[in-house]
């Protein structure tokens, strides 16, 4: 079965204009994210989805392949969607761009997800770390049943609370940003053609899957996946780079 790996990445971003390109030691993040993919599949299996000739030039000095993508795309899957119509492949899976930490397990353990599950979209999750609040809106919180299968996403806390004891202790879970698709479940997903209203409520976009009634599977990954949402995160990227490194 034929996997390619497809990096979105737009060049404008509200809280961090041009982030693909931000230097982490001195390499930007993109190829950060890029390399690492490099040691599962191979360089000609990886493709850069953007919307910027500064981000494929990059790309393209350090080997890798970039197909120029519309403006237009709302998301980073609308963006794997139209890689599918131009390459073909048995299945897509969508790496985040501003996740230079991402693990490579975590990739693999998606891809064979969804050659168990191929009539599921895959997506990754994993506990929420000691650090991180229930109630912070920029982390979407996950709920799923025994089978794994996703009930609901939201940046609000799941599940809520109300007849809880105060000793009570709930397990959170997260979203992971790595999914799999197949060329058909990326065609209905661009063919909606909108965003979704509980996609807009939430910005959440794998929440427009339940619009075309597709199950979704979710697979436990690791924790310690550091993803730059502004500035001021590439010192923690730095910071756990030169840890990672020591150890």
């Amino acid at each position: 079965m034929k996997t390619l790996i497809v990096i979105p990445a737009r060049f404008k971003s509200s809280r961090f204009p041009g982030k693909p390109l931000a230097k982490i030691k001195n390499k930007e993040m993109i190829i950060w994210v890029a390399q690492i993919c490099k040691n599962i599949i191979g360089n000609s299996n990886i493709i850069i989805a953007t919307d910027d000739l500064r981000i494929k030039k990059v790309v393209n000095n350090y080997g890798f392949k970039a197909i120029m993508t519309s403006k237009n795309c709302s998301t980073g899957t609308d963006r794997v969607a139209e890689v599918s119509k131009k390459i073909k492949a048995d299945i897509y899976i969508n790496v985040q761009g501003d996740e230079p930490t991402i693990k490579a397990k975590d990739i693999k353990k998606i891809i064979s997800a969804k050659i168990k599950f191929p009539n599921h979209v895959i997506c990754g999750y994993t506990n929420l770390s000691q650090n991180e609040k229930p109630t912070d809106t920029n982390i979407p919180k996950v709920l799923i049943n025994s089978n794994k299968d996703l009930i609901y996403m939201s940046r609000l806390p799941l599940p809520g609370k109300k007849n809880f004891k105060k000793n009570t202790k709930i397990k959170y879970f997260k979203q992971v940003c790595i999914y799999a698709f197949n060329k058909d479940e990326l065609k209905k997903f661009k063919n909606f053609k909108k965003k979704s209203v509980i996609e807009i409520a939430e910005d959440i976009e794998i929440l427009r899957f339940f619009e075309i009634n597709k199950k979704i599977k979710m697979i436990k990954t690791t924790n310690n996946s550091i993803a730059v949402d502004q500035k001021k995160d590439i010192k923690k990227v730095e910071k756990y780079l030169k840890n990672e490194k020591k150890n």
